[in-house]
């Protein structure tokens, strides 16, 4: 019998995507569970597994619009696994792609018509983009992240090693192409890049929006994470940041000033009684905002424990829709990339969000004294409609306060 692949409802804004890569082809046996296309929404990227196992047929194209419930595919569930084979001829079947020879063992890079890619390990989005783009075989190249899994850093350096040896076993000289040749190019922005910009524009014509800045002295914290991170990783199995500082300051900030924690509904403004707090993640899709929920019953630990899974889901495009919603704060880092001093946007609907900058050696006047510190700038973004400008400056303060005397985080008060 035919089992039918259909578009799942993955979240109740979501009601439709883009096909953005298949997994398997036309004609293929797949089995239980096997990952079958990708599918790109305006929030995440999700996976479409195999219901059932046969061979997978009359596949939409990649990059088609669907709506939840469409057929995407087919299984024939009656077809058995070909033994050691994931294909199954289908004589009725006319392919377009034209039949391969034998040829002698891959490079790391080749021209895409000679590209034999074998490999069939499961690639984030931004590995097969780049293998695609790159034409890449990928057989020879160990991959380092979870279960043998190619990451984006994986096929970089291995294309970096194979340009180098071809360069030293060329007489040719290697010249590399110029940056502009004042040409332009066109590229459909993703759905994900497209809510993104909904998003941003929709905080800056909705919110009555304004930042206020301040600063924070890391020395203690800088000195505690140093004195105790090696006890820390070795006790719990994660590292000890700065984000997991911040975020417990900012759940002492949020309890002190409640407004902050809540958004305007029409004529009513909804408060937060907890605290899941969204930390913005920079990934190669663009920036998405998973959300830490229930900071204020988790420990260090435990905010480390679950910002650490989000880098690596984020990494692999593995964020699902449920983990992106329902936020009531968020926390922005842009010192990451060096920025020293920014204005954050909003998240709709959260009132606020806080943005960490780089931290950066400065001569501050301590006591009469001028004294060098590793100094951070912070700007707190909020919604003027229900955040006034004394809680916002209230607000900000309480977190430059346990930052810098982190035993109230540990005391409470």
């Amino acid at each position: 019998m035919a089992f039918e692949v259909k578009v799942p409802a993955v979240g109740e804004s979501v009601q439709e995507g883009e096909i953005f890569k298949w997994h398997k082809a036309d004609g293929e046996f797949v089995n239980l569970d096997d990952v079958l296309v990708e599918l790109e929404t305006d929030k995440a990227t999700v996976e479409i597994v195999a219901e059932a196992a046969g061979v997978l047929s009359q596949r939409k194209a990649e990059g088609e619009t669907v709506q939840v419930g469409d057929v995407l595919a087919e299984i024939d569930t009656e077809a058995k696994a070909p033994a050691g084979s994931g294909k199954i001829e289908q004589k009725q079947e006319v392919t377009s792609e034209p039949e391969v020879k034998a040829s002698p063992a891959p490079s790391v890079a080749q021209p895409a018509a000679a590209n034999t890619n074998a490999d069939t390990r499961p690639q984030s989005p931004a590995v097969s983009r780049m293998v695609r783009e790159f034409s890449v075989n990928t057989n020879q190249i160990p991959g380092s992240g979870r279960d043998g899994r190619l990451t984006k850093g994986d096929v970089l350096s291995a294309m970096d090693q194979a340009s180098s040896q071809q360069a030293a076993s060329s007489d040719v000289p290697v010249v590399s192409a110029p940056l502009s040749s004042r040409g332009s190019r066109r590229e459909k922005m993703s759905r994900l890049r497209q809510k993104i910009a909904e998003r941003l524009v929709s905080a800056q014509h909705n919110a009555a929006m304004l930042t206020t800045f301040n600063e924070v002295d890391m020395t203690t914290v800088m000195e505690l994470r140093k004195n105790y991170k090696d006890a820390f990783k070795e006790t719990h199995g994660v590292g000890l940041g700065f984000m997991s500082f911040f975020v417990k300051a900012a759940v002492e900030a949020l309890k002190a000033y409640p407004a902050i924690n809540g958004y305007i509904d029409g004529q009513e403004i909804v408060f937060h009684d907890y605290c899941d707090i969204g930390v913005a993640v920079s990934t190669d899709r663009g920036l998405m905002v998973p959300v830490v929920r229930d900071c204020d019953k988790l420990s260090f630990a435990g905010v480390e424990s679950e910002i650490l899974n989000y880098a690596k889901k984020g990494r692999d495009g593995k964020i699902s829709v449920d983990e992106l919603s329902g936020g009531t704060f968020t926390i922005s880092n842009g010192g990451v990339f060096g920025s020293l001093l920014s204005t954050p946007i909003l998240n709709p609907p959260q009132s606020a969000i806080l943005g960490m900058h780089k931290i950066q050696q400065r001569p501050v006047a301590i006591d009469g004294q001028v004294v060098i510190r590793p100094m951070m700038y912070l700007a707190l973004s909020y919604d003027h409609r229900i955040v006034d400008g004394k809680e916002a400056v209230s607000f900000l303060v309480k977190i430059k306060d346990c930052i810098e005397n982190p035993a109230r985080l540990l005391l409470g008060v």
